[in-house]
């Protein structure tokens, strides 16, 4: 009676695992990244606008309006957004965080459309466009092709 052993069809290595890693806590921080800057900017155009609009040369009322519950909420989702992107860009390549951190102009026209009832022109849409496609073509690239202190992964 002979035993059959199975052999794994393909090796794990640590550079696919981390590469693997990397991707997916990229993924997830880009999606931070981009929530928090559509949504800030969404709460900012909220406490900007309406009752509590500014439309001034003077500095003093947009001091004061920094005391408006969006206007503090947007500080702190783009609070949010710079630190999370400081992040992002401390372990992924500028060449892929800016092209796929560009989805959140889509969903910032998105939100301005469905909750503020902004009319977005087709031109403005055909750029939006191809701002997504030029996102899906970037999010299947690897986010890290550098190494640290070496040259480019080919």
């Amino acid at each position: 009676m002979s035993q059959r052993v199975e052999q794994p069809s393909a090796p794990i290595t640590i550079g696919n695992t981390r590469s693997h890693h990397l991707f997916v806590k990229t993924t997830v921080l880009a999606l931070i990244v981009m929530g928090t800057n559509s949504f800030g900017n969404y709460a900012l155009k909220m406490g900007l606008s309406g009752d509590a609009g500014v439309s001034s040369w003077s500095p003093m009322p947009y001091i004061r309006a920094l005391f408006h519950p969006w206007v503090i909420a947007g500080v702190l989702l783009m609070l949010g957004w710079f630190l999370s992107r400081l992040v992002l860009l401390s372990w992924a390549d500028l060449s892929y965080v800016l092209p796929v951190t560009a989805f959140s102009y889509v969903l910032s026209a998105a939100l301005g459309v469905v909750l503020l009832h902004e009319a977005v022109s087709d031109v403005h849409w055909a750029g939006i466009c191809l701002i997504t496609l030029g996102v899906a073509l970037t999010i299947f690239t690897r986010p890290g092709t550098t190494p640290p202190g070496g040259s480019a992964v080919p």
